[in-house]
């Protein structure tokens, strides 16, 4: 038997969200003590029940991604990246890998709310757990706004805020009555999505204005631009966070999780660069680092004017399911912190008929519809930037510290994601890094207070 074990394939030991009772006790030494605990299905009154597929998984994280990086991500990426929009395009996209296998690896393993927040927690300490927690729950939450702000400007323009925060009441309601609603809206929004894309797409590359000289790189390509251009595009690309944060409510996460991470990321990348390359021929690196509405402008460029409404309805609805994804990976991460009493602990009750966390999910969606009615989209979209890269080098640092047995990934891919998530998240614009820095040396200086407070008699 012995000379046959190294032929047994991994298999994650199985994981249950810790109570609080459990981290202050003795009765927690590690992962591998607790095989005969219940799974998060267990019935417990505070959990949640496994309901989604793999199918509903890569949509859900299709929806998270595909609606920020088409309509909100590529002009200003064109901007500072120039004529080598495509290389940084693909930078981030190995970047995206990295932290997606990192991140598949750790829910194998940690399948309960939380993604980064409980990796970083189990295998480096709590404090680099919450701020993980930290980074995700400000920096999305910025990112909820800015796609509503997105909404209200394709669909109502001069009431834009409005619109914003009207469209967080209303996705707040649907994740309220159940994550399977949620999960079967996306379906559809991602499938109206993906069918404008086409169209823009085939409009553009059978247009007599497409010129492939247009992709040509010039001496507008600096590598500074690059870097840049680079966290700008891996915003768009982090969607798949909303798979691992949803971990405790999908069906055998040990196999889903790592299938449906790469799916959606894949796919998202392959819808990314047809579009990228479709817009470069038309509307050319300058054209396209000076639009407004890159998607727009280019059907109108490509002489498809009965596209443009279609494209505006395209964009709204993409960035109502991107919308839609955040306040779930959001309120998700904020029920795990609030299990920890890192937040509120009323924030950890979940609902006896919807089994959604309504309380967090309340919360999550009033302080989103209060940025949404009074913040810019484009501060808002910096500032998150910085914090998802933050968010995603601390569960690269954790992927590191698996072993083997515990199915540990190629060394060189935590490696990579997160030295990669460090020079791009200071390679941004440097109102975006020092307002960054700050918010997360607050969030630090917050645990380090409560922490002492603690210890005292």
């Amino acid at each position: 038997m012995q000379g046959r074990a190294s032929h047994v394939p991994f298999k994650p030991i199985p994981y249950r969200a810790r109570r609080p009772a459990e981290r202050r006790g003795r009765t927690w030494q590690g992962v591998t003590n607790v095989s005969s605990n219940p799974s998060p299905a267990a019935g417990l009154p505070d959990e949640l029940q496994r309901r989604l597929g793999a199918g509903d998984a890569v949509v859900i994280g299709l929806g998270a991604m595909v609606g920020a990086g088409i309509f909100a991500s590529l002009a200003p990426a064109a901007r500072a990246a120039g004529s080598g929009l495509l290389f940084a395009l693909a930078l981030a996209a190995v970047i995206a890998y990295c932290n997606a296998t990192s991140s598949a690896r750790l829910a194998a393993l940690y399948p309960a709310s939380g993604g980064a927040y409980v990796y970083g927690r189990e295998r480096l300490g709590e404090f680099w757990g919450y701020l993980a927690g930290w980074a995700f729950v400000v920096g999305k939450s910025a990112s909820c706004a800015a796609m509503a702000l997105t909404v209200g400007a394709y669909l109502w323009p001069g009431h834009a805020h409005a619109v914003a925060v009207a469209a967080v009441v209303a996705l707040t309601a649907v994740n309220y009555a159940g994550v399977q609603k949620s999960a079967l809206l996306t379906r559809v929004i991602v499938a109206v999505v993906l069918a404008v894309l086409a169209a823009v797409v085939v409009a553009s590359l059978t247009s007599g204005t497409a010129d492939t000289s247009r992709l040509d790189i010039g001496s507008d390509a600096t590598a500074g631009g690059v870097l840049q251009a680079a966290g700008l595009l891996f915003f768009a690309f982090a969607g798949y966070a909303r798979i691992a944060t949803l971990g405790e409510e999908v069906r055998d996460p040990a196999r889903t999780i790592p299938r449906a991470i790469p799916i959606a990321l894949g796919i998202a990348l392959v819808v990314y660069a047809v579009v990228a390359v479709s817009v470069l021929l038309v509307l050319g690196p300058d054209g396209l680092a000076a639009a407004g509405a890159p998607l727009t402008q280019t059907a109108q460029a490509a002489g498809a004017h009965w596209l443009v409404p279609v494209v505006r309805g395209g964009a709204a609805i993409a960035a109502l399911g991107y919308l839609l994804a955040l306040i779930l990976g959001v309120s998700r991460t904020t029920l795990a912190m609030a299990r920890d009493h890192h937040l509120p602990h009323a924030l950890a009750a979940v609902h006896p008929r919807f089994k959604v966390p309504h309380r967090a999910e309340l919360l999550v969606g009033a302080v989103i519809a209060i940025a949404a009615g009074s913040t810019d989209v484009r501060e808002a979209i910096g500032f998150s930037s910085f914090g998802v890269l933050a968010y995603y080098a601390i569960a690269n640092a954790s992927a590191m510290t698996l072993t083997p047995a515990e199915g540990r990934p190629a060394r060189f891919i935590p490696v990579v994601g997160l030295t990669g998530c460090l020079v791009l998240a200071f390679a941004l614009p440097q109102a975006s890094v020092i307002t960054g820095a700050a918010v997360i040396l607050v969030g630090a200086a917050a645990y380090g207070i409560r922490r002492a407070t603690a210890r005292r008699p």
